[in-house]
């Protein structure tokens, strides 16, 4: 008998191609496939005492275990992309045996089939557009009025309304590139999602994110869509067009509420 909980990555149907041999999940255990009905559950036994509802809420706070975590389960959720198509299931799902996990399948079977019915053979692709510049880094600084450098206080005024203007300008421009290019990919794609930009002081990416934007391709169509990306990225100036993926298709599905199963002892989720 196995011991200790089961952390679950993934729900997905059976699949014929065997994962990485050395393929490692979250706490160094390499995952495996337990299957209910049609439906297979990508799991791994991890310690109780990493992972019952109190030490897990306590490791939730912190940041280096909690980004070994993400960086763990994000690597079977990589590996299954490449053989099939996964249904993402949140960070930290974990149950307290295989019964369990079978139960909360049953309970769920028919939003999993509908879920995987609609992301068979489709990967999610993300695209973000930065403005690189910010308008007042180019050029000189100002010159405050009465400083010498300027004529008058109604030449400041001037400059400084042109600097405005000149923002605002590239703003828009910025904008316009983002939409339209949105709206082409849009076409090509299946399905898109907008997601609110990105805090630069946060990402630590530079420039400024008037895109994030992610998109269900058919995984046979994917080649074209990179190629589709890749003509733009000449087109801007000033901006800078980011492409990741191909990733399992977190936007385009609401993970389950799995909260009943926490509270009948069937499962922690945070």
């Amino acid at each position: 008998m196995t011991t200790g909980l089961r952390y679950v990555y993934a729900v997905c149907r059976p699949f014929g191609t065997p994962l990485q041999s050395q393929l490692t999940g979250v706490g160094g255990a390499p995952p495996r496939l337990l299957h209910h009905h049609d439906l297979v559950a990508i799991v791994s036994t991890v310690p109780e005492r990493h992972f019952a509802e109190e030490p897990l809420r306590a490791h939730l706070e912190d940041l280096d275990w909690l980004t070994d975590t993400a960086r763990a389960h994000q690597q079977v959720i990589d590996a299954l992309t490449t053989v099939t198509t996964p249904l993402p299931l949140r960070l930290a799902t974990v149950f307290r045996d295989d019964s369990a996990v079978r139960t909360m399948i049953e309970t769920r079977e028919e939003f999993f089939r509908q879920a995987l019915d609609r992301l068979e053979g489709r990967v999610e692709w993300g695209v973000k557009v930065y403005a690189e510049t910010e308008p007042d880094e180019s050029g000189e600084p100002e010159p405050e009025p009465n400083s010498g450098k300027a004529a008058s206080g109604r030449d400041y005024l001037r400059r400084r309304s042109a600097r405005v203007r000149t923002r605002e300008e590239r703003w828009q421009q910025a904008e316009t590139f983002a939409t339209r290019l949105h709206e082409t990919l849009s076409e090509y794609a299946e399905d898109s999602v907008l997601h609110a930009p990105q805090n630069a002081a946060l990402s630590g990416v530079p420039g400024r994110n008037v895109l994030n934007a992610a998109y269900l391709v058919p995984r046979n169509r994917s080649e074209e869509f990179v190629e589709l990306v890749d003509r733009t990225k000449d087109d801007p100036s000033g901006m800078r067009v980011e492409l990741t993926g191909p990733w399992a298709a977190y936007s385009f599905v609401k993970a389950p509420d799995l909260e009943d199963d926490e509270e009948n002892g069937e499962g922690d989720l945070p």
